[in-house]
C-alpha cells in the first residue's frame, strides 16, 4: 500500500501563496505644492482575508506632548489597541465620537498612560476635551494587509493571499484613491503610482465630547 502524507504536512510543505504589493504614493497640497511628508497616509488592501490566524501586532501609540497628537495617524487591525501616554505636565482628556467605536479616557498627566481598544472597522477622529488644536486619527482595517508610507511616499506590504483586489491609499486631508491591484503567488507586483489631492482641504472646527462648542482659553 502507497504511503500519503497526511494533509497538514502537505500544507506545511506547501509554498505561501502569497505575495508582496509595492508602490508610491504622491499627494498635493495648496497651491498645487507636492506635498514633502506622505508619512501620515495608509495604504491597505480591500477584500484580502487571512489564510491563517495573524500574529499579534505591536500596539502602537499617539504621543500627547506640548498639546499635540503625535503621530496623527495611526492604522491598527479590529481588536488593535493604541497607547495613548501623556508626557505633558498638565492634563489631557482624551476621546472619540465615531460611532461604534466612540470612547473617553479619564483625566491624566505625565507620566500615565491608557491604553484603548478598537473593536469595529472604520475611521476613529480622536480629540482631546480641554484642548481643541489637539487630534488624530486611528485608522482600524478589518484585515492585516495595510501600511503606513513612507515621507518619501513609498510603501510595500507584505503576505497579500494570491487574488484580484483592491488597493486604497487614504489620506485625512487627501481623501483616498482606490485602484485594482492583482497579487501573484509569488514574488511582487508593483502598483501604479497613487494620486491624492489636498489642495481643496480646509479644516473645520469640531465640537467637545458633549457636542457644544469648546470654551475659550485652557483650563488645565
Amino acid at each position: 500500500m502507497r504511503w500519503s502524507p497526511p494533509l497538514a504536512l502537505l500544507l506545511a510543505a506547501s509554498p505561501a501563496l502569497a505575495g508582496t504589493i509595492s508602490g508610491r504614493v504622491e499627494m498635493i497640497e495648496k497651491g498645487g505644492r507636492p506635498a514633502t511628508d506622505l508619512s501620515d497616509v495608509v495604504v491597505y488592501v480591500e477584500g484580502a482575508r487571512p489564510r491563517a490566524r495573524a500574529a499579534a501586532a505591536a500596539n502602537p501609540s499617539i504621543v500627547m506632548k506640548g498639546k499635540t497628537f503625535t503621530p496623527r495617524v495611526v492604522a491598527v487591525p479590529v481588536g488593535g489597541t493604541v497607547e495613548f501616554p501623556n508626557e505633558d505636565p498638565i492634563f489631557h482628556n482624551v476621546f472619540s465620537v465615531s460611532g461604534e467605536n466612540r470612547f473617553d479616557l479619564p483625566l491624566y498627566k505625565r507620566p500615565k498612560s491608557l491604553p484603548q481598544t478598537f473593536p469595529h472597522a472604520g475611521v476613529v477622529r480622536v480629540y482631546c476635551n480641554i484642548h481643541p488644536q489637539m487630534s488624530a486619527v486611528v485608522l482600524v482595517r478589518d484585515n492585516p494587509y495595510f501600511t503606513k508610507a513612507a515621507a518619501d511616499g513609498t510603501f510595500t506590504i507584505e503576505g497579500v493571499p494570491a487574488g484580484k483586489y483592491k488597493l486604497t491609499a487614504w489620506h485625512d486631508k487627501g481623501g483616498e484613491t482606490t485602484q485594482d491591484v492583482t497579487v501573484p503567488a509569488q514574488g511582487a507586483v508593483e502598483a501604479r503610482p497613487i494620486s491624492l489631492d489636498a489642495s481643496k482641504f480646509k479644516q473645520l472646527p469640531h465640537k467637545d465630547k458633549y457636542g457644544k462648542d469648546y470654551s475659550t482659553g485652557d483650563k488645565y
